[in-house]
């Protein structure tokens, strides 16, 4: 029988909505039941939109259009499409699929829970980019074989961006200073220990409360299960620089105070999530990028 630390983490082996593999379920079985391993298959499958330039890519606008995928089953489809060799063989750069931080963390979450790990997706921010600066990003954490914790690991670092970037740490367990869920960016900002204005995406020169409160409501749908697309928005969600009157920001509140440490109390994080119509996950989202409401899964 599970001890009662271990019992949280048994919600995070089972796939979810995103991260159902679906029918590509026997190629997933294949590879290696190892972490490093698993997370270098998504290396070799998927490219970044923001760092393609770096591996000799430039991407199309058909290219961009799996940015907006949800579910991992959808993107496995679209990849053994392109190429149906087993998953671990990598496919040169201009044949892997366009995603960002958010796809390689959905696909290594659906991998390692299909190995029977525990796994889940975390949005927040990373320090590791831009220096002094606080990355909008997404990360996966797993339980490391032996060990009642949450290790985080960062799938997107391959090799060339561990050159390109200062990582001087274990990508499969990075520092927890290096990053932060948006909770713990909401509560260093609202306890005066970080400045909000430093949280934010740098290339499109957006940050603030309004990018953190966001990204915590993104952090709290993947903690109950859905992870949505970075750009994706609905019911409290704050626009672009809007005041965060007080009874959000108590909302905001007890949203990181639960999202900062999920395991002590993830009932009533879900709880709070499904009962509070501002928190409450709609059928169909807002993606900003396009401008219009799509449904979560189609």
């Amino acid at each position: 029988m599970p001890s009662s630390t271990d019992r949280p983490a048994i919600r995070f082996t089972e796939p979810g909505i995103m991260t159902s593999a679906g029918r590509f379920a026997h190629l997933i079985d294949r590879l290696p039941g190892d972490v490093a391993k698993l997370a270098s298959v998504g290396h070799g499958l998927l490219i970044h939109e923001h760092l393609a330039s770096a591996y000799g890519v430039t991407l199309s606008p058909e290219d961009r259009e799996s940015l907006h995928v949800r579910p991992a089953e959808r993107l496995l489809e679209l990849i053994t499409t392109r190429d149906d060799r087993p998953l671990d063989v990598p496919r040169e750069s201009a044949a892997r699929l366009a995603g960002n931080c958010r796809h390689f963390t959905v696909l290594a979450v659906t991998m390692l829970r299909a190995h029977g790990i525990a796994a889940r997706a975390r949005c927040g921010f990373a320090a590791y980019f831009i220096d002094g600066f606080f990355e909008d990003h997404w990360v996966c954490e797993y339980r490391p074989a032996g060990q009642e914790r949450w290790a985080v690991l960062d799938p997107q670092l391959d090799e060339r961006q561990r050159e390109m970037f200062p990582i001087d740490f274990d990508v499969a367990d990075v520092p927890r200073d290096r990053f932060l869920t948006a909770g713990d960016a909401w509560r260093r900002c609202r306890d005066g220990a970080a400045d909000p204005g430093r949280f934010g995406l740098s290339m499109v020169r957006e940050s603030g409360w309004w990018w953190i409160a966001g990204n915590l409501m993104r952090d709290a749908a993947a903690l109950s299960g859905v992870e949505v697309l970075p750009w994706d928005s609905w019911g409290a969600m704050p626009g672009p620089d809007a005041p965060i009157d007080d009874d959000l920001r108590a909302l905001f509140d007890r949203l990181a105070d639960l999202t900062r440490d999920p395991d002590a109390d993830l009932p009533e994080l879900l709880r709070l999530c499904a009962d509070d119509e501002r928190l409450r996950l709609p059928a169909a989202v807002r993606n900003d990028l396009r401008g219009r409401d799509e449904p979560l899964v189609s």
